[in-house]
């Protein structure tokens, strides 16, 4: 199955620069607004994994969300579709807090042709392994913050 490749982007910053602090624990950590572009023909939702790997013991999850409306904006501090369990342990979006140093944190956005069966509060591996043969499209979104 050939996988499209979808636009997504922010209007809260730019690809690769700087997010701003409202999106981090120094703000308000509300979940950016996101614009995604290219949804492929079929499309029954959309899945979201947000990461930092850069973190210092590996892949820190800031965001896993799962059976989102196929739509073109997820808003500003929105709660989509089903939220897995954050690197703090938590449901729900955790905004970035790197300990040192800039940190790189991706929003990566998947389309699939399914609903996802799972409960709210389900591990990355639990959705990943529920998207395997899935997956319709696929984009990503980077964005860095150093705290002051």
């Amino acid at each position: 199955m050939e996988v499209q490749e979808m636009k997504i982007s922010s209007q809260a910053f730019e690809h690769e620069g700087a997010m701003p602090a409202k999106y981090t624990c120094d703000g308000n950590e509300v979940s950016p607004p996101l614009h995604i572009e290219g949804i492929p023909q079929g499309t029954i939702t959309l899945a979201l994994i947000a990461e930092d790997p850069d973190a210092p013991k590996g892949i820190f999850d800031h965001w896993l969300v799962w059976n989102i409306d196929p739509v073109s904006d997820i808003e500003e501090g929105g709660r989509p579709g089903i939220s897995g369990k954050n690197g703090a342990g938590k449901t729900g979006y955790h905004g970035a807090c790197p300990p040192n140093g800039t940190h790189r944190y991706f929003f990566y956005l998947f389309a699939l042709d399914t609903d996802i069966d799972l409960p709210e509060g389900a591990s990355r591996q639990e959705l990943q392994d529920a998207m395997q043969g899935h997956i319709i499209g696929q984009g990503s979104l980077m964005g860095t913050y150093q705290r002051n």
